[in-house]
């Protein structure tokens, strides 16, 4: 029987942390391919600058100093957390080895925690404001075409509705080409490994249990509408043809071309092989595929 000794809890946490880390270091999430880590350091942040797109103009005169209009979208840290509790007697009989994978199990969901965010909120952008008030996927936010400010706005639509209600599985084009992606992950406290392993603890006394557990604080949000067009409209070339167009089309306040690119084709699982055809095929129905290459697939599990 394991005598437990100070020097040996030591021991214990420094393996299940190397387990946690292995864990972490397999998993491959996908979330920084269509989101944007800010680092939070209070428990919000306002992103007040969102609905301006930075351009240069022709110096003339005196600077032209344009104000960030004031949206006054918040985005709140929230707190997640893992527990393992690690029975005493299981240390005393030296029946150790069942942990490690519980631990390498819980340093890969830390490292996927965000993909559990981020990729879902392209699901709720259909229902969810963003910066402007509108939905993230909406048929109407406001572009004012005069440079001014001063006209009448026009509705601009990142998604497909044309009153036909379509019902099909949503699937996203997104441009990740710029440095603000069309998501945002916020993080204030990274995943870690810490331990309430200490003989006199509560929980040892009470329940013959050390406890080991991971926690971290961040948020989901979205950044630019214009950066992401959303369908449920069938995964075909003309319609995947239709929203990059439109895409390229959107402007700025004042009629000026923002340069979209789109760059990232995000599907779920279920169009995973609809989507490869599009994209990857070498020849379509009656020529060379023009598609081919033109976005990167990205299969998101989580969506």
């Amino acid at each position: 029987m394991a005598i437990i000794t100070p020097a040996l809890i030591t021991s214990l946490f420094t393996g299940y942390n190397a387990n946690f880390e292995a864990g972490k270091s397999e998993a491959q999430p996908q979330f920084t391919k269509i989101a944007s880590v800010i680092k939070s350091t209070t428990a919000s942040n306002t992103y007040g600058w969102l609905g301006k797109f930075p351009s240069l103009a022709k110096w003339v005169g005196t600077r032209v100093i344009k104000s960030m209009q004031a949206h006054g979208y918040t985005i709140t840290n929230e707190d997640y957390e893992a527990t393992v509790g690690v029975d005493r007697n299981d240390i005393e009989d030296d029946n150790l080895g069942i942990y490690a994978p519980i631990f390498s199990e819980m340093g890969r969901a830390a490292a996927i925690h965000p993909d559990e965010m981020i990729f879902p909120l392209l699901t709720a952008g259909f229902t969810t404001a963003c910066y402007d008030a509108q939905f993230f996927f909406d048929t109407d936010h406001p572009v004012n075409p005069d440079a001014d400010g001063q006209g009448v706005a026009v509705s601009v639509a990142n998604m497909v509705d044309d009153g036909v209600g379509y019902t099909g599985e949503p699937w996203f084009v997104l441009d990740t080409s710029k440095s603000l992606k069309p998501l945002i992950f916020q993080q204030r406290k990274a995943p870690a490994l810490i331990a309430m392993t200490k003989t006199d603890d509560e929980a040892v006394f009470m329940n013959k249990q050390f406890r080991y557990g991971v926690d971290c604080r961040d948020a989901a949000g979205f950044g630019f509408w214009q950066m992401a067009f959303a369908n449920k409209r069938t995964l075909n070339a003309d319609n995947l043809w239709d929203c990059i167009a439109k895409m390229r089309a959107f402007t700025a306040d004042g009629g000026r071309k923002l340069g979209i690119k789109p760059t990232v084709l995000v599907v779920p699982p279920s169009l995973e092989k609809t989507a490869r055809r599009l994209i990857e095929r070498e020849l379509d129905a009656n020529s060379s595929n023009a598609l081919k290459g033109r976005l990167e697939i990205l299969v998101a599990d989580y969506l």
